[in-house]
Formats: C-alpha cells, structure tokens, sequence
C-alpha cells in the first residue's frame, strides 16, 4: 500500500530511514555474530550464561532513565517539530539525573544486589562496570530519540555500527594484553565490551549534535514551558510499562538457572544451557529482525503524526504494508532454521544443542517480527496501556513455563513456553489493531503464497544443490550452510518479488 502511491516526502524519508537502519542494523548484527563467536570461545557458554545474569539490572535500570524517555521524545518531537530543541534537552535533563542515581546506586551496593536480587554471587563484580554504562546509554538514547522523531534516521543508524566497531576493536586488544599477560579472560572482558559500547556510541552521537543540532522555530516562553509536562506524562506510562516488563524479565532470567538445577543439572550446566540458548541460539533468531526492528522503529513516530494530521488511510496502508513483510520474513526464517539450524550451531559454536534450540525457536520468527511491528503501530496510535497489558500476559505466560515446564521437561519446556507467549502476543495486538484501524488483511497473500513458495524454493534448493561441483562439498561447513542459506534466500525472494508483478 505504502508503494503503490506516489512517494511524498513523508514517505521518502520512511523508505531512507528504513534502509539506512535495516543496512546498519544487518551490519551490526553481523558484526556482532563475529563477536559473539568469539565471547562463546573465550568466556564459554557459562560465562555468557552468568553475563546475561547480570543485564536485568541495567534493563530494569534503563527502562527508568532512558528506553521510555527515548519513546517519549520520539512521539512528541515528530508530532511538535517546531519544539523539538527545547523537548530534547528537558528530555536528556530527566534522563541524565536519573541515570547518575541509578549508577551510584549499583556501584554503591553491588553485592547485595547479587545476592538478593540476582541470587548470584558471582554477578557482583560486574555489575558496577554494567551500572557506569547507564549516564553514557541514556544519553545515546534521548539523542536517538530525537533524530527519529525528527526523522534525521542517519544519525541512529550510524552510531548502531560506531557502537559495534569500537566494542569489537577495543574488546580485541584487551583480550589480546590479557592473554599475553597471562590473565585470565572472564565475564569482565564481555561486560567491559558493553560499557565501552555504550561510551562509543553516545561519543558519536554528541559529535553528532555538534555538527548539527537540534533544530526549532523561536517559541514564546509560554509554548517553551508548556513541553515539560506533556513530556512527562508521556514518559510516565511508558517508564511504569517498560520497568514491569523489565521486572518479569528479570525474573525470568533469574529463575531459568534454578530451574534448570530443579530438573536435575548442576548450577554450572545450567548456566552453560541458559547461555547456550541467549548468547547462541536466540541472536541467530533476532538477526533478521535488523529489517523488521527498523520498521517499527520508524513507524512510531510516523503513525503518531499520521493520527495527529487524521490520515487513517496513511496509517491502514503502514500497517498492511508492515504485517505482510514481517510475514514474508517469518515464513522465510522458519524454513533457514529448521533447516540449517543444526549445523549453524555447530559450525558457528560448536555446540550441537545451539542448533536443536534453533530449529525449536524458527517457529518463533513471524509472531516475534509481527509482535514487534504491530506492537509499535499500537504504541504511535497511543494505545500503550493496551500494548503493556497484552506484553505483560504474555510474559506472565512464559514465566508459567519457566516455574511448571523447566523441571519437568528442561530447557525444552521454555521453549515451548516463548513460542506461545509470542504466539498470544502478536495475535493480541492484531486483534487490537483490527478494532481501531481498518487495514487489509488477506490471509492468502501473507501466509498461503509465501508459504508455497518456501516450499517451492527449498526443492529449487536441493535441486541446484546437486549440480554443485565436487569441490563445494569440501568447503568449511559455515561456509557450505551460509551459500545453501543465500540460495534459498535468493530463491524465495525472486518468487516473491515476481508473484507481487504478476499481482500487480
């Protein structure tokens, strides 16, 4: 729908921002395999186990300080353009004094938060390196908030690789002085990696601001002061949703290890199973997610002032357009890791339950990107009660088998648990979007079709397979998986791009 007008500015600069972060977000997430390989190597499967440990508190910590005030900026600046200097920098005030609160409290009280909280002694010395992350994140977050509200996508997208780059070049050398040295590599290195992340990516921002700075008409004193509060109450709903969220989350990273020891494994196999499953198999899930991240990303700010300027049909033609990608993608991504999964773990880590996990959570990938898109759309249409209540039971739907399904059936039973919990999430918020926008819905064109011609491009696969010279079949197995996957990818998405003209 989207495409099919002609493109006016509005548009124009969705499309941009959409490639640039999608090409940005495809680069960082392949930057960050090469990453994650390497932390899996170094570290191990339980340090990466221990090193998720430790991020619900700075994702607790953050959804106070900067997650729900980067929303916030982004819905009001993209609704109020001319007020976007002064929104901006009450935005980063709140942000910043609340992040300096919250990182002396972490460093203040590292070991009681590991032990009450976490119920992990081990996550103590990490977690005031993870706390000094905070001032730098919000700052990152508030000045992306701006840029996507003011629709300037480049500065988000290039500070996601700035981020990514400097992580990776500086995590490298310390390793490297450690192992030469004698150290020993530890959950530090990984935790250091996110602090010196974070510092990258809001350096690049700030010098970003520099260059150019946030724009806005002369304003009389009246309308100045008037942001504050409609910022506020902006902010409120969103900090309140995403920090019980955060809180179920962390519970869930929490109880998944004990758990794990209830069915029957030790405490390090279960943190070498909770890290094989978030530091192994779910990035490999979330890769593709780079294209359908982006458009929700970008959707927020764009259906809110589509809602303010009363354009439905604008809004009925972004969410047609996001439910049948997310779909497309979906469907694909359920055929590369059923099929691949496998030996993607095992080429990639090592470690052949990756894999089995994998093949497990492809059935994940549509109601996940749908979840994501839809749940944005909702978010831009002010809906964010409605979004909060249906993440919040689907979370409570997952930790129901996390507490009843992991000791009876292991990790496998959390599995099952994430695949209805985003199974429920994505339908609750189409059913939710139904009500309030009236958008195209065909089940033929985004389920039945690409589901054929998956089918039909995995038999094109094997087919072109066997024609493959001898010497392909010599090749390292990452390499051999990666040019099958490429293939199949090709396939597919030349039929789909050929069945759109036909319909067309």
């Amino acid at each position: 729908m989207l495409f099919c007008s002609d493109l006016s500015e509005k548009k124009r600069a969705f499309l941009t921002g959409t490639l640039l972060l999608t090409a940005a977000g495809f680069l960082c997430r392949l930057l960050g395999f090469f990453y994650r390989i390497f932390l899996s190597r170094t570290i191990g499967a339980e340090g990466l186990g221990i090193y998720n440990m430790v991020h619900p508190v700075y994702g607790i910590c953050f959804a106070l300080c900067g997650g729900s005030i980067q929303t916030a900026l982004s819905q009001y600046i993209a609704a109020h353009e001319s007020q976007g200097r002064k929104v901006f920098r009450t935005g980063l005030t709140i942000s910043m004094v609340l992040s300096g609160i919250l990182a002396f409290l972490i460093c203040q009280y590292p070991a009681w938060i590991a032990s009450h909280i976490l119920i992990e002694p081990r996550c103590a010395p990490y977690l005031p390196i993870m706390g000094l992350s905070l001032p730098f994140a919000s700052f990152h977050a508030c000045a992306n908030g701006y840029c996507y509200g003011a629709q300037r996508s480049r500065v988000p997208a290039f500070s996601q690789v700035a981020e990514q780059v400097v992580r990776m070049s500086l995590v490298f050398l310390i390793a490297g002085k450690w192992a030469a040295e004698g150290t020993e590599i530890t959950v530090r290195l990984a935790v250091y990696g996110h602090l010196i992340g974070e510092i990258g990516a809001a350096s690049f921002n700030l010098l970003c601001l520099g260059l150019f700075p946030p724009q806005g008409r002369n304003m009389e004193r009246a309308e100045e002061s008037s942001c504050l509060m409609p910022l506020i109450t902006l902010a409120l709903p969103l900090m309140g949703n995403r920090l019980i969220l955060n809180l179920l989350a962390g519970a869930e990273a929490v109880w998944i290890p004990n758990r794990l020891q209830m069915s029957g494994l030790s405490d390090a196999e279960s943190f070498s199973v909770y890290g094989i499953l978030t530091g192994m198999a779910l990035p490999f899930i979330l890769f593709p997610s780079a294209i359908t991240n982006s458009i929700a990303v970008l959707l927020l700010p764009s259906v809110a002032k589509d809602q303010a300027e009363g354009r439905t049909e604008s809004i009925s033609g972004s969410v047609s357009m996001a439910l049948r990608y997310s779909l497309y993608m979906g469907i694909l991504c359920i055929g590369i890791f059923v099929l691949f999964g496998c030996p993607l773990g095992i080429s990639v880590f090592k470690e052949e339950q990756a894999g089995h996990c994998m093949q497990i959570l492809a059935w994940l990938c549509p109601f996940l990107y749908l979840a994501a898109t839809m749940g944005s759309i909702l978010n831009g249409l002010g809906c964010t009660r409605t979004t909060f209540l249906q993440s919040v039971a689907a979370m409570l739907l997952r930790l129901v088998f996390v507490v009843a399904g992991i000791p009876l059936f292991g990790i496998y039973g959390y599995l099952c648990g994430m695949l209805a919990s985003e199974m429920f999430l994505a339908l609750a918020h189409l059913w939710s979007l139904k009500q309030r926008i009236p958008f195209i819905w065909n089940a033929w064109d985004m389920i039945a079709k690409p589901a054929i011609l998956l089918f039909l491009a995995i038999g094109i696969h094997y087919f072109v397979s066997g024609f493959l010279p001898a010497p392909a079949g010599a090749m390292p197995l990452f390499f051999k998986t990666s040019g099958q996957i490429l293939l199949l990818s090709f396939c597919y998405g030349v039929m789909l791009l050929y069945a759109h003209i036909l319909r067309k």
